[in-house]
């Protein structure tokens, strides 16, 4: 067995678990493999619903090994199981180091097969087809102990056929650094994405209109199956200050009584990078404001149920929420109010923290996320 000393703890993470699986089942399941000191399912910090994953630690790491070795992607309660060894250190996880991205993978390709095809470069940490509840979503990610079995993974399987597919496989890169590199890139530009010119341009000229700012190497404009023009085009600049002086002097400017728009063309991935900013921050926004909204309430007396908070609320803003926490039907004694402002949740906070109801004090805070 030759594990690096960085991953020597006997300690497995399981992944990919039905919502159903409970400690029991996971003990049952690896005590066949040696003794088990403690198993953990990770859960929400509320509902402590499972959240498909959980941390197996065993006495003797030669157990551990044994059962990674042997109960790899065993179904459990109609779900292949997903081990690897437990890794907490999360700047070894991001560096990128032995980490290697595939995609256009067949739909069959599922896990196992992904780790059986791939395991012939090297020991594998990890490996993971991504899915969605349709199934495969055609690429998957795979991280190697060591980065020369990546480099081989790579030279190897780039372009190399798998169920009918011809793989692309590259080393990964966070979402970060690849779209810190396609900022980088932005700068330089030469290719120029033209807009609103209308039906009666053709290629002639708009290589006469862009032209007088540099060399050209080429230009189209987009047309239908008739010929005419669809109102945009493309223009190449040998140069990126060709291009750079182009924008400049025509975004904007009227032809035939319309304003051109005239700006760097974008790769597909450059486009989708700027919508997912723009809608991330948008999330963001919204889950600062949502996050001041919301109280967590413990300490409820068991009499009270979410018309008697409502009701009790309510007088502070326009109650949008009211969730008790229950086991089996009884109150858990904690639950969350949720406003429709931030204001009125602060209102609630000052008035309601430590007011009795039923019997007890409620104690309120604002609601944190998980």
């Amino acid at each position: 067995m030759n594990v690096a000393a960085k991953y020597r703890q006997a300690s497995l993470y399981v992944g990919d678990l039905d919502a159903e699986v409970t400690e029991d089942a996971l003990f049952r399941k690896f005590s066949a493999a040696g003794p088990v000191l403690s198993i953990r399912i990770c859960r929400d910090l509320l509902t402590r619903r499972s959240l498909g994953y959980a941390y197996v630690n065993f006495l003797r790491l030669a157990d551990a090994q044994r059962a990674l070795d042997t109960m790899n992607f065993d179904v459990l309660q109609g779900r292949p199981l997903r081990l690897m060894w437990s890794q907490r250190d999360a700047h070894l996880r991001k560096s990128g180091v032995g980490n290697v991205f595939i995609k256009n993978l067949d739909r069959s390709v599922d896990d196992k097969a992904l780790f059986e095809r791939f395991s012939a470069f090297g020991k594998i940490l990890s490996s993971k087809v991504v899915s969605d509840e349709r199934g495969s979503r055609g690429y998957a990610f795979v991280h190697f102990q060591e980065q020369s079995a990546a480099d081989r993974a790579i030279e190897h399987m780039n372009g190399a056929q798998l169920r009918g597919c011809r793989l692309f496989v590259g080393r990964f890169q966070s979402r970060q650094a690849r779209e810190a590199e396609l900022r980088s890139r932005a700068g330089e530009f030469t290719n120029l994405y033209i807009k609103n010119f209308g039906g009666r341009m053709d290629d002639a000229r708009l290589r006469a209109v862009f032209s007088e700012y540099g060399k050209t190497l080429s230009v189209k404009v987009m047309t239908d199956s008739s010929g005419r023009s669809r109102g945009f085009g493309f223009v190449s600049f040998e140069s990126h200050e060709a291009a750079r002086r182009a924008v400049e002097a025509l975004n904007g400017r009227q032809v035939d009584g319309q304003p051109l728009f005239v700006g760097r063309a974008q790769r597909k991935a450059e486009r989708q990078a700027e919508l997912r900013r723009a809608f991330e921050q948008r999330q963001q926004d919204g889950l600062r404001r949502a996050q001041g909204a919301k109280l967590y309430v413990k300490n409820l007396d068991d009499a009270v149920d979410e018309d008697r908070l409502r009701r009790e609320f309510s007088g502070f803003g326009a109650v949008s929420r009211v969730k008790i926490m229950r086991e089996e039907g009884r109150s858990k004694g904690f639950g969350l109010i949720c406003f429709s402002s931030a204001d009125e949740a602060a209102r609630a906070l000052a008035e309601m923290n430590g007011r009795v109801l039923g019997s007890k004090p409620l104690s309120i805070a604002l609601a944190q996320r998980p």
